[in-house]
């Protein structure tokens, strides 16, 4: 961006909530343009004080005397011929930190002249300007540049960069929650911590941060306010305090105000620790700038500003702020959840504990009452911490991690769950902290250590929770599934069908953590249920099979359509991961699913097709007649039609469960009904679209903490890019996806990112790579992939193998192995598939049979154009070395057609490289420029080969010739060139694609 701002002249504003990094942006953008000259200056906090101080402090930076103040001329002449002066020996970069402090008239000149910079002038400016208020009008009309909150991966990276990498991996997870995507904030927690904490060995502060380095970070930012915008500001920050998502944190500024009024009536017991003094500001009928309306209320733009709008409030002074909100809800007859739990924390910290305590926990376990997750989860916590009882307690802490995790937030819930440890609680409820915390950590950890907490969860309630059993089970399938345990699998499907009654759906309901107010909680656990239905009866469910790699089981509710719906998943046979609720009279839907799942791990795949077909058509039903589909049932159909090779019908079944998820409390479940979504428009060959539901889900998933589903997304990021995108954009997603994949130990995540990269070596014409990288997938032995997904990397494995002359290492074997699988019908295209496997391998004289059944086949199947390109391209490469020119040309020009319509950009420059070597003049393309045009196409290609580092013979693998072919070719390439050595043909290739 900076090298283009200077090579083009133009300005960009760049800004940001407080401590995101604008600073730091401006000066790596000016240390990232050696060759342009740099003028780095910074408005101060007296910057404004004078009309064009700001221009004067500009000049001087620029090396321009000022001459006579103020000067004559308009203040935007002086300071565009001060840049054209500045940038006489080169392009310039003129950088302005806090631009929004100068004064007025400075800004307006600095904004006009910015708005008329053009290539002419070799300047650029970068302008930061403070993201808690709306940007001057001066700059408006540049263009911006916003910096957003640092994603999970990179604040754990930046703190491993702060720390060496000498941090706990759960002081990591601590801190980067903590931090909420602010850089700054997260390296000032660092910087208190000492080594010990820092490597886990000390507890951390609790919370990891406080009021002082919140006000710290913000600094002058919340002054200037009168007591009735302070007010204000506190009620607001009171009231979002508990909200599920920053982007969505609202309150109505009608409420707000009302509770404002109430507050001023509270006469403060002291100042705030961190406050200054208040001068006056505009009346209060207008928001702080520091607040934004939106569609639906007003909130703040910065979630750091909120945070330490309230922290750096007195305590008392905050109770009275809920104690105000609680009165306005009341007013406004919204005396519900929310109300009651800021009454709560309205009051004073000697006041009653107990009987608040059971009042606020009966509200949140109402299922009548509406509310969202983390509105329920603080209130469990709420009242966890007022309890006496220590069973009761961690009963209370259980209930709210079980909500934080349906609302999104995976890290909350775990350490919601460490506050639950009680050495008296029943094996009922430790089974449930169990079953809770396998189920976050199979979203966001080790899958091994989530499998061994649901399978001790399981035990732990096999006799007083049969149900919630059932579901530890299922959510340790989940894990065995995407661990690439295929023993696994199987033993928590046999467990999941013997012994253990399949009636319930798992976790309970909203009020199922409430014991009665009055009593103790019984050790059978049936007095975790709130209504007193003990274990209910509903049925349970397997982690979610997309198409084919299922990974993580939630065991949780998550589908948002009552506040105790219980989420469940199904394994996958060939390319997903979800977990899906599973409702009362939902028990044959899961029967159907555990039958086939079983049938195909145990490879009698005819068995496995009926009960799984009978499940997506009996989902189809239930869609037609009642109108809507729950989003249990749409996840387990979505599973089943993938595993069937229906792409459509999962694309239908994840569009109902995506409407499913999209209703209030349910954003766990957004990243998994995307990841459906994406798997199916792969197998459709709808690649575009596939990419476009993975970037959703992707940050769906960094949104809601869940790191394995973002794994997942990253690898279908890289099969996506691995057609149409560049070679960095498959790295830069497969290094993504392996990263987590080979820390959490997600097997089948780095099986696809691995087949994405090794497609890309393909793609761009490196056989050998892409069979070195391939053969460990998809051969027997330790290093194989995924059971349930490397046969689809097989075409991409003896295509490689056969491009380069290693056809007889082991590639028959796998191949057989290939149309096993391909007879289930699992994949539509994998006959196809076999048949193209097939001529790669055959003797010379039955290749062209093999190629055209190939295609036909194709075109049987449909899915899209890029698979049947390929097998064209192969097809008219097999033509054009038997000189059968025209049928070539037919269809290696067909083939190219169909790579361009779906964007395959590498795989169209091979097919146009074919083409040439036949004698074909294809069009589009890069042109052959330079001293290469009076080269062969054929001597074009083998001259580009060795210019790549190939030797002779690599190159004659790769373009199916022999080396003496080669031999011959290269002569006459040195001759053509008149160059004596490798290293000048070298150098006259670059050369050559630097001026095309």
């Amino acid at each position: 961006m900076t090298g283009q701002t200077t090579a083009v002249g133009g300005a960009r504003v760049v800004t940001g909530e407080p401590g995101c990094g604008r600073t730091t942006f401006l000066n790596r953008a000016a240390r990232s343009l050696p060759a342009a000259s740099v003028v780095r200056t910074e408005a101060g906090p007296t910057a404004s004080a004078l009309p064009l101080d700001g221009l004067r402090a500009l000049l001087h930076a620029l090396g321009t005397p000022a001459g006579p103040w103020p000067p004559a001329r308009p203040a935007d002449a002086v300071l565009l011929d001060a840049l054209r002066a500045a940038s006489t020996s080169g392009p310039l970069l003129v950088c302005v930190d806090d631009a929004h402090l100068w004064d007025a008239p400075t800004r307006a000149a600095l904004g006009a002249v910015a708005g008329r910079l053009s290539g002419t002038d070799r300047v650029g400016v970068l302008l930061s300007v403070a993201g808690h208020r709306p940007v001057d009008r001066e700059f408006a009309a540049l263009p911006v540049t916003r910096l957003d909150p640092l994603s999970p991966a990179e604040a754990a990276a930046l703190l491993d960069e702060a720390t060496g990498g000498a941090v706990d991996r759960a002081v990591r997870d601590d801190l980067v929650d903590a931090a909420d995507g602010s850089p700054a904030l997260l390296l000032a927690m660092v910087r208190r911590l000492t080594p010990a904490q820092l490597r886990g060995h000390r507890a951390l502060p609790d919370p990891p941060t406080d009021a002082g380095i919140l006000t710290g970070l913000v600094g002058g930012l919340l002054t200037g306010l009168t007591p009735a915008q302070a007010d204000l500001l506190l009620t607001v920050a009171a009231a979002l305090r508990d909200a599920d998502d920053t982007e969505d944190a609202h309150i109505d500024p009608a409420l707000a105000r009302r509770a404002a009024e109430h507050l001023r009536a509270t006469p403060p017991a002291t100042e705030t620790a961190h406050s200054s003094p208040l001068p006056s500001a505009p009346p209060h009928d207008e928001l702080p700038e520091v607040l934004v309306r939106t569609d639906g209320g007003a909130g703040f733009r910065s979630s750091l500003l909120r945070r330490a709008v309230y922290a750096g409030a007195h305590p008392e002074r905050r109770r009275a702020a809920h104690r105000a909100l609680a009165r306005a809800l009341e007013e406004a007859g919204a005396d519900g959840l929310d109300a009651l739990l800021h009454r709560a924390r309205g009051r004073s910290a000697a006041g009653p504990g107990r009987g608040a305590a059971a009042e606020l926990a009966v509200a949140a376990g109402d299922p009548a009452c509406p509310a969202p997750p983390m509105l329920r989860s603080a209130a469990y916590a709420h009242a966890a911490g007022l309890a006496e009882d220590g069973a009761r307690r961690a009963a209370w802490y259980t209930a709210a991690a079980e909500q934080a995790l349906l609302g999104g937030r995976t890290h909350r819930a775990l350490r919601l769950l460490d506050r639950a440890r009680d050495g008296t609680a029943s094996p009922a409820l430790r089974g449930r902290i169990e079953l809770v915390r396998g189920t976050a950590v199979l979203y966001d950890g080790p899958v091994d250590e989530a499998r061994g907490s649901l399978l001790l969860a399981a035990r732990l309630l096999a006799a007083p929770a049969p149900g919630q059993a059932q579901t530890a089970l299922s959510a340790a399938m989940a894990a065995a599934w995407a661990a690439g345990d295929a023993p696994g699998c199987l033993h928590a499907l046999g467990a999941a069908g013997s012994g253990i009654p399949d009636a319930g759906s798992g976790i309970p309901d909203a009020g199922s953590g409430i014991p009665d107010a009055g009593s103790g909680i019984p050790d059978d656990g049936s007095g975790l249920s709130g209504a007193g239905s003990g274990d209910p009866d509903d049925g349970t469910g397997l982690p979610g099979a997309g198409s084919g790699l299922p990974d993580a089981g939630t065991g949780l509710p998550d589908d948002g359509t009552r506040p105790g719906a219980r989420p469940f998943q199904g394994p996958p046979g060939v390319v997903s991961r979800a977990t899906a609720p599973v409702r009362e009279g939902r028990g044959g839907a899961l029967h159907d699913y555990r039958t086939g799942v079983r049938a195909l791990l145990e490879g009698r795949f005819p068995e496995a097709a009926e009960p799984l077909r009978r499940l997506v058509a009996a989902s189809e039903g239930a869609q037609s007649a009642a109108g809507a589909d729950e989003a249990e049932q749409a996840l387990l159909a979505a599973a089943a039609a993938l595993l069937l090779g229906d792409p459509a019908a999962a694309r239908r079944a994840g569009a109902r469960a995506l409407a499913a998820a999209r209703m209030p409390g349910s954003p766990s479940a957004l990243a998994r009904a995307r990841e459906y979504l994406a798997y199916a428009a792969l197998r459709a060959g709808r690649h575009t679209l596939a990419r476009t539901h993975a970037e959703e889900g992707l940050r769906a998933a960094h949104r809601t903490g869940q790191r394995n589903t973002a794994a997942h997304h990253h690898a279908v990021l890289a099969l996506a890019a691995s057609i149409d995108g560049t070679p960095q954009e498959v790295a830069a997603h497969a290094a993504a996806a392996l990263a987590v994949a080979r820390r959490h130990g997600l097997v089948q995540a780095a099986t696809l990112a691995e087949w994405a990269a090794g497609r890309a070596d393909l793609g761009r014409g490196r056989p050998r790579e892409a069979a070195d990288r391939l053969g460990p997938l998809v051969r027997p032995g330790p290093r194989r992939g995924h059971f349930a997904v490397w046969m689809l990397a097989v075409p991409c494995f003896v295509e490689a193998a056969a491009s380069t002359g290693r056809a007889d290492e082991g590639v028959p074997e796998v191949v057989e192995e290939f149309a096993r699988w391909a007879g289930f019908g699992a994949d539509p295209q994998a006959p196809a598939h076999l048949m193209r496997c097939r001529a790669l391998l055959a003797p010379a004289d039955r290749p062209d049979a093999l190629y055209r059944r190939a295609l036909d086949l194709h075109d049987a199947a449909g899915g899209g154009d890029f698979e049947h390109a390929r097998t064209g391209l192969l097809h008219g490469k097999w033509l054009r070395r038997r000189r059968r020119l025209s049928e070539a040309r037919d269809r290696l020009g067909a083939a190219l057609v169909g790579f361009e319509r779906c964007g395959a950009l590498a795989w169209a420059e091979q097919t146009r490289a074919e083409l040439r070597a036949g004698g074909a003049a294809p069009g589009g393309g890069a042109s052959t420029v330079g001293g290469l045009s009076a080269l062969t196409p054929q001597q074009q290609r083998i001259a580009r080969c060795v210019a790549e580092g190939a030797t002779n013979r690599e190159v004659a693998l790769t373009l199916s010739v022999s080396t003496r072919t080669v031999d011959y070719h290269l002569r006459k390439v040195f001759a053509t060139l008149g160059v004596r050595s490798r290293v000048e043909l070298v150098r006259m290739v670059e050369k050559a694609g630097q001026e095309g």
